[in-house]
C-alpha cells in the first residue's frame, strides 16, 4: 500500500496530510465488521471511541485539511488507466446509480426529505448521484456527485442553478468518457427513464445506447414510458 500511497504525495502540502492519507486508506480497505464511519475507519470503538486522537485526526483530515479530492481522483483514475490489468478499454458501461443517507437536521448542505434508495423509504437525508465503469471482470468506481434538493435554491426548480439526478447523472458520464474511460452503453435505473431532463441530456450525445435497468433485466432504449420497464427485451 505504501508504494500506491506514495504516488499522490504531491498532491498534499505537509508531512500530516501524508499520514492523513494513509491512515484513510488503510481504513478503507481493512476488514471491518460495521459500517464505515468515522471511528470504524480509525479501528476505534463507536461513540465511545470519538474523542481518541486518530479519530480526531482522521475527521480533521477528511474535513478540514485543505486537500483538494478531485485532484486525488483524477490521480487514481489515472493510475487505473496506466495499470494493465484495469485498464479501461471500450467494450465497457458506465454505471448511474444514486445512494441515499438519513441525516437529521436541515443545517447541512444537500440534505432535504427525499427518496432514499438505501433505506427504501422517503426520509430526511443526502443522496449522492455516482458512476462506476465496469466490463463485468472489474468495477472502477468514476465520480460522485451530491445532489441538493430544490428548496435549498432561492428559486427552487426554476433556479438556473438546480440540477435534476438524471442531469447530473448525465454529466458524470460525459466526464467519465472525458477522463478516459470509453464504454459501449450507460446503464441507469429505470427510474431516470421517466424523466425529460435524462432525455434532453442524453440526446445530446446520441452515440451513447443506453439500457434502463430494474430488478430482472436490463433493457435497451429509447426511454419507457412509464416507470415499469417491459419484463423482458424486444425479439430482435
Amino acid at each position: 500500500m505504501e508504494e500506491y500511497a506514495a504516488r499522490f504525495d504531491d498532491l498534499f502540502f505537509s508531512l500530516a496530510q501524508r499520514r492523513g492519507f494513509r491512515e484513510y486508506l488503510t481504513g478503507l480497505l481493512a476488514p471491518r465488521e460495521r459500517n464505515k464511519t468515522i471511528t470504524c475507519l480509525a479501528g476505534a470503538e463507536p461513540v465511545a471511541g470519538a474523542g481518541m486522537p486518530g479519530v480526531q485526526r482522521l475527521q480533521f483530515f477528511l474535513s478540514e485539511s485543505p486537500w483538494e479530492a478531485e485532484q486525488i481522483n483524477n490521480r487514481r483514475l489515472e493510475l487505473l488507466r496506466e495499470e494493465p490489468a484495469t485498464a479501461p478499454h471500450d467494450g465497457g458501461v458506465i454505471v448511474i446509480d444514486d445512494s441515499g443517507d438519513r441525516k437529521d437536521g436541515t443545517a447541512t448542505a444537500h440534505v432535504g426529505r427525499q427518496w432514499l434508495g438505501r433505506l427504501g423509504k422517503t426520509d430526511n437525508g443526502i443522496v449522492t448521484v455516482t458512476t462506476v465503469w465496469t466490463d463485468g471482470r472489474v468495477y472502477h468506481p468514476l465520480h460522485a456527485t451530491p445532489y441538493t434538493p430544490a428548496h435549498h435554491f432561492a428559486r427552487g426548480r426554476a433556479d438556473p442553478a438546480f440540477r435534476t439526478k438524471p442531469q447530473l447523472a448525465a454529466a458524470l458520464a460525459a466526464r467519465g468518457k472525458e477522463a478516459g474511460f470509453g464504454c459501449r452503453a450507460v446503464v441507469a435505473d429505470c427510474a431516470y427513464s421517466v424523466s425529460d431532463t435524462w432525455g434532453i441530456s442524453h440526446c445530446a450525445r446520441p452515440a451513447w445506447p443506453t439500457w434502463w435497468r430494474s430488478s430482472r433485466t436490463a433493457v435497451p432504449g429509447p426511454r419507457p414510458t412509464s416507470r415499469t420497464p417491459p419484463s423482458k427485451p424486444p425479439t430482435p
